[in-house]
């Protein structure tokens, strides 16, 4: 009888063990993005995602120049990456992230993924970030469904047309987060930019101080 008993107390201390284990691991938001260059809408829908769900960090990925297709109005990564690092230097919970600079190109969502559950195969549990416009073409992803199968995915709210595929509505790995819609793209930003008009309020103080030395998008 002693000895079930003490079976079963060790059962449930290995049990309650995992899960504060697996507890431990930090939910990681990955944001992808060109970030070309990154603005106050971004900082904004990163921090409200880390502040009001369940994440415990952001990760601005910045998604590299293409070999394949060169843009003239891409920044070089290194540029781009070092944007996002002055606009985060404020903030603990975001952090910059160039992981797919060194990846085979080119740059597949799913690929990425794997590469950081294998790097970081204990600490962190990695989920995605992206507006609802980009979850209404999910299912034209390389391999959405190994990517829905081990990772969560958090949508905020964009203004776009098209409806969202039945099958992501009430997927139990899909989290819609009410966060503030931003109607600023860096489109605008470098366009408006360029005929000298003040775009400042739109940029993170670092961002706009490093842009304005390198006298970018001019």
């Amino acid at each position: 009888m002693h000895g079930k008993r003490a079976k079963l107390k060790l059962e449930l201390f290995l049990e309650n063990d995992a899960e504060s284990k697996f507890r431990m691991n930090k939910k990681i938001g990955l944001y992808f993005g060109t970030f070309n260059p990154i603005h106050i809408g971004h900082l904004v829908i990163a921090n409200h995602m880390v502040e009001f769900s369940d994440l415990d960090e952001v990760w601005f990925v910045v998604t590299p120049q293409s070999p394949f297709k060169t843009k003239k109005t891409l920044l070089d990564n290194h540029h781009r990456y070092q944007l996002v690092v002055e606009a985060t230097l404020d903030y603990p919970k975001l952090k910059p992230s160039k992981i797919e600079f060194d990846l085979p190109q080119p740059n597949y969502t799913v690929n990425t993924l794997a590469y950081l559950q294998e790097k970081y195969v204990i600490d962190y549990d990695f989920c995605l970030i992206m507006g609802e416009d980009n979850l209404k073409g999910l299912h034209k992803w390389k391999n959405y469904e190994v990517i829905l199968e081990n990772h969560s995915i958090y949508v905020y709210p964009r203004i776009s047309e098209g409806e969202v595929a039945h099958r992501f509505k009430e997927h139990t790995k899909i989290h819609h987060v009410d966060a503030p819609i931003m109607e600023i793209s860096s489109t605008f930003i470098r366009a408006q930019h360029k005929l000298g008009k003040n775009i400042r309020p739109l940029l993170p103080e670092g961002v706009w101080r490093y842009m304005d030395e390198m006298n970018f998008y001019r």
